[in-house]
């Protein structure tokens, strides 16, 4: 067997080529992450037999996908390995010493000495699956982050305006303060154009008693009048209407790919599309994981041990080791699942009443929920609780 390392990075990956018995055929080399470095890759490893040779990858960044993606189109075998497997071959380093050649070095020995999963052809989907749910969330973030910073902006330029909508972030909101920023501008704004801004906006919900409520707010407002925060709100709702609309052109996507998927996991009551797209592109290939415990791990959702001596702590906290993206969807789908079947109902209740706190008894439901997961994605087999 001929033994490809590749140590992922962003601009620039190395590579290094051993036989199963871990006699160097190649030292170490940089592989620009371009066209000419893919070649050159390529150019040393097409020289043996294609079905002789493994090529494997840590499971690290999406900086990797793209030559994941060309080497799986020349038909080669990849293994994707957990960077805490090949870590720990690294700290048997008499010299503890660590770069990207020795890194490639270890990825190599890790294929000759341990066991590994070859990635499986479905999951070059899964990959486009997850970047796109990774990016959704990179988004939903920037969104909250913008409409935080409008409500601080709010405080300052018009504190009064959220006693006049439940609210502050809806379209009517926008519209009015779009047309008039703060209290200043409010306060001299015709009633009847701002009523008809806000019926435009609110497609007719709202209207002249919300405009008058707004107006009467606006000259008791305690607000100075201020130019750089008139120009800040302005700026900033466009900013959170964009984020919004490209969160739904996301979403659109992922609905599709999902839908080609046709993952079993859609039998499971409460579980959405975009929930279960993130749980799926996350989990990745099942066959990955010999037992639940190793998902409910991967998760994040298994307890951090604390003991020394006769020393065993009463309580312990999940890890939150693994990947933040699954273990945020399943404690999601935990609480839409406990409101949807009566199985894991009788089980949220039943940790509530022994462990106490509603985000602690849900993680508990998320394990549990990991583990009928790892069930049927293993074997193929829809949700059967009643």
């Amino acid at each position: 067997m001929i033994c490809v390392g590749i140590d992922v990075g962003k601009n620039t990956h190395y590579a290094c080529v051993k036989n199963d018995r871990q006699t160097t055929l190649r030292e170490p080399f940089p592989v620009p992450n371009d066209e000419a470095g893919f070649a050159k890759l390529y150019a040393a490893i097409r020289k043996h037999p294609k079905d002789k040779v493994v090529i494997g990858l840590e499971a690290t960044s999406f900086y990797g996908e793209n030559l994941i993606t060309f080497l799986a189109g020349h038909g080669y075998k990849i293994a994707l390995i957990n960077p805490i497997r090949t870590s720990a071959i690294g700290r048997g380093n008499i010299r503890n010493a660590k770069n990207d050649k020795i890194d490639s070095r270890g990825v190599c020995k890790f294929l000759a000495t341990e066991e590994y999963r070859l990635l499986q052809p479905g999951e070059l989907q899964m990959l486009e699956l997850r970047g796109l749910c990774r990016f959704r969330q990179t988004l939903r973030k920037t969104t909250c982050r913008l409409k935080t910073q409008l409500t601080s902006y709010l405080d300052l330029g018009f504190p009064e305006f959220h006693q006049a909508f439940s609210n502050v972030h809806g379209k009517g909101a926008h519209a009015a303060l779009m047309e008039y920023p703060t209290a200043k501008a409010m306060a001299k704004a015709n009633v009847i154009k701002l009523s008809g801004v806000l019926q435009k906006a609110s497609r007719g919900q709202l209207g002249r008693a919300r405009a008058e409520d707004l107006k009467r707010l606006a000259k008791q407002s305690i607000a100075s009048d201020s130019r750089d925060m008139s120009l800040q709100i302005q700026l900033t709702i466009p900013q959170i209407r964009l984020a919004e609309e490209q969160v739904k052109a996301v979403e659109k996507q992922i609905g599709a790919i999902y839908e080609q998927v046709g993952s079993i996991i859609r039998t499971v009551p409460g579980i959405g599309t975009i929930t279960g797209a993130i749980i799926l592109s996350e989990i990745g290939d099942i066959h990955r994981f010999s037992n639940p415990g190793q998902l409910i791990a991967f998760a994040g959702l298994d307890p951090v041990v604390r003991q020394s001596g006769k020393f065993k702590a009463s309580s312990t906290r999940m890890s939150k080791r693994g990947s933040p993206l699954l273990r945020y969807a399943l404690v999601r789908a935990a609480w839409h699942i406990s409101n949807n079947n009566e199985t894991f109902r009788a089980y949220y209740e039943e940790k509530l009443a022994q462990k106490g706190g509603h985000y602690r008894t849900l993680g508990h439901v998320a394990g549990k929920l990991c583990r009928v997961l790892f069930k049927m994605l293993k074997d193929d087999m829809p949700f059967n609780l009643a």
